[in-house]
């Protein structure tokens, strides 16, 4: 895929997250794409529906861990994400800190507009993570640099979530975003090399671009330790990758189930 799914959707699964502001009766909700209580770790596993790479017009789906586990309120892992708070503000209502996540990679696949190019590696991107909480709802805002060095480019995000419906049973979160990708992120995963031009595909450098993005996710505890998790994302790529002879579509779209077991 050209960017992963988190960021074609965001993101996943990977991006669109968690309600409420906390309360003194119950524990405060935790910012994850897992709306689960902050009291809860949780794992299991779940199947995803995602685009072949990003601006395909074909799904695959795939088997994914349903993971959100936290240590001392410090350190987390929340699906495709993990990291560590370093600094809370006196009200916790800022937290500032440090986060990683994966950046998927595309295959050639035959029949496709990548057809005969080189395949784009899997890599790591990184770097410092904020969340605001307002009354209005939660902000989050990250600024990651390509930690693997495939494409050497950054990304940055800002994301407004607010709780739809947050009953102990049933919590479902909306979420809208933009997303920047820098020209050197755009042209690994969405530029054509000279080398991989065709008659019908010619080489293109991609430029930087912001995608909107959109979701909804949630989770249903019907008793017991387990929970039914789900979620549909979408985004729409900026021209700066929309634009590239390798782009079937520039909308996206992400729907994903599973279940998890808290402990």
């Amino acid at each position: 895929m050209a960017l992963s799914p988190r960021s074609t959707a965001a993101a996943a699964l990977a991006v669109a997250l968690a309600p409420a502001i906390s309360t003194a009766e119950e524990p405060r909700q935790d910012l994850t794409a897992i709306p689960v209580a902050r009291r809860f770790n949780l794992i299991g596993a779940g199947v995803g529906l995602l685009p072949e790479f990003s601006g395909s017009d074909d799904h695959r789906v795939m088997v994914l861990p349903v993971v959100r586990v936290a240590w001392r309120d410090r350190v987390f892992w929340n699906m495709l994400q993990a990291g560590a708070w370093l600094w809370d503000s006196d009200d916790r209502s800022v937290r500032i800190g440090i986060a990683v996540e994966p950046r998927f990679g595309w295959e050639a696949r035959a029949g496709s507009r990548v057809a005969g190019m080189q395949a784009r590696d899997f890599s790591l991107e990184g770097g410092p993570n904020m969340q605001w909480r307002t009354p209005a709802g939660v902000f989050n805002l990250n600024f990651y640099q390509d930690l693997g060095g495939a494409s050497n480019g950054q990304t940055a995000q800002v994301q407004f979530i607010r709780v739809l419906v947050g009953a102990p049973a049933l919590r479902v979160n909306a979420s809208a975003g933009l997303q920047w990708f820098s020209g050197g992120m755009n042209d690994y995963y969405f530029g054509v090399r000279s080398g991989e031009s065709s008659p019908g595909r010619p080489a293109w450098t991609a430029r930087s671009s912001t995608s909107l993005q959109l979701g909804v996710n949630g989770s249903w505890s019907p008793g017991g330790r387990g929970a039914v998790l789900f979620g549909l994302n979408g985004s729409r790529l900026g021209d700066g990758a929309a634009d590239s002879p390798i782009v079937e579509t520039r909308y996206q779209s992400v729907l994903y189930l599973g279940y998890g077991w808290t402990f």
